[in-house]
C-alpha cells in the first residue's frame, strides 16, 4: 500500500477524497493537512509516497507547494485534485503524476493511482511449471502444454498425451502464462493458442476450439470471451 497525504483547506473535501481513495484501493491515507505549511511539516516527518493536493489554498498555493517538493531529496509523487482545469499544463511542469478535476470519480482516481506504480521490467518468461503425476513432482516445459482446466482450487494441465495435477490455481496460471500466448477461453479453461488447430462458431455466440493433440481435444469458449479470443487469434 502506498502511503498518502491529502492536502486541502476544506475538511469536507478531504473526507470525500479519503472515502474515494478507500474505494479505489492501492493507497492508505496516513495524513491530512489543511494548508501547505502543515503539509511541509508532515512530509518532513513521514516519507509519503504520494500527495493528493488541492491548488487553491490560503497562504502557499498547491502549485507553490509542488514546486517546493521538487527540491526534496525524496520527492513524493503529486496528484492534483482541484476544481480548476486551467492549471493542468503548469501541473506537469512541476512533474505532477496526474491532474484530477473535481468532482472526481472512483475509476478516474484508480487510473491515477495505477500511474504511481513503478515501471516494470519486461515480464519474466516462465519456462517450466511444477506439476504432480503418480506421486512424483515434475517440472513441465510450458511449450508442451496444450490447455489447462480448473479443478477446485487446483488445476489439471494437459499435454498431447498426458494429464498432470498442479497445485497452482487456474487464475494464477493464467496470470503467469498470458504473456506467452495462453488465453482464458472459459471460466474453466485456459488454452495455449499456438496449439489451436481449428475454431468453429456454435449456438448462442459461443465457439469450439479443436486442438492439435492426438485426441483432437475440443475446448469450449464462452460467449463473453469470444470477441477478445477472435482478436487474439487474428480472426
Amino acid at each position: 500500500m502506498l502511503k498518502a497525504l491529502v492536502v486541502d483547506d476544506e475538511a469536507p473535501a478531504r473526507s470525500e477524497l479519503r472515502y474515494l481513495l478507500e474505494e479505489a484501493g492501492g493507497v492508505e491515507v496516513v495524513g491530512e493537512a489543511s494548508n501547505a505549511q502543515e503539509a511541509v511539516q508532515l512530509i518532513k516527518a513521514i516519507p509519503y509516497d504520494v500527495v493528493f493536493l488541492d491548488i487553491d489554498m490560503p497562504g502557499l498555493s498547491g502549485m507553490q507547494l509542488a514546486e517546493a517538493l521538487v527540491q526534496l531529496e525524496r520527492q513524493p509523487a503529486v496528484i492534483f485534485v482541484t476544481a480548476y482545469s486551467e492549471y493542468a499544463v503548469k501541473a506537469f511542469e512541476v512533474q505532477a503524476t496526474d491532474y484530477l478535476v473535481k468532482p472526481v470519480e472512483v475509476n478516474r482516481l484508480r487510473q491515477a493511482i495505477e500511474r504511481l506504480a513503478p515501471a516494470e521490467d519486461a515480464p519474466v518468461r516462465i519456462e517450466r511449471i511444477p506439476v504432480e503425476k503418480a506421486g512424483k513432482k515434475l517440472l513441465l516445459q510450458v511449450g508442451e502444454i496444450f490447455y489447462m482446466m480448473a479443478k477446485d482450487d487446483y488445476s489439471y494441465i494437459f499435454t498431447s498425451e498426458e494429464r498432470y495435477l498442479s497445485t497452482i490455481s487456474l487464475a494464477q496460471l493464467e496470470h503467469k502464462l498470458e504473456p506467452q500466448g495462453f488465453f482464458r477461453v472459459h471460466r474453466r479453461f485456459v488454452v495455449n493458442l499456438s496449439q489451436v488447430k481449428e475454431v468453429a462458431p456454435m449456438y448462442g455466440g459461443t465457439m469450439l476450439l479443436t486442438l492439435k493433440d492426438k485426441a483432437a481435444t475440443q475446448v469450449p469458449a464462452s460467449r463473453r470471451r469470444v470477441p477478445s479470443l477472435k482478436k487474439a487469434l487474428g480472426l
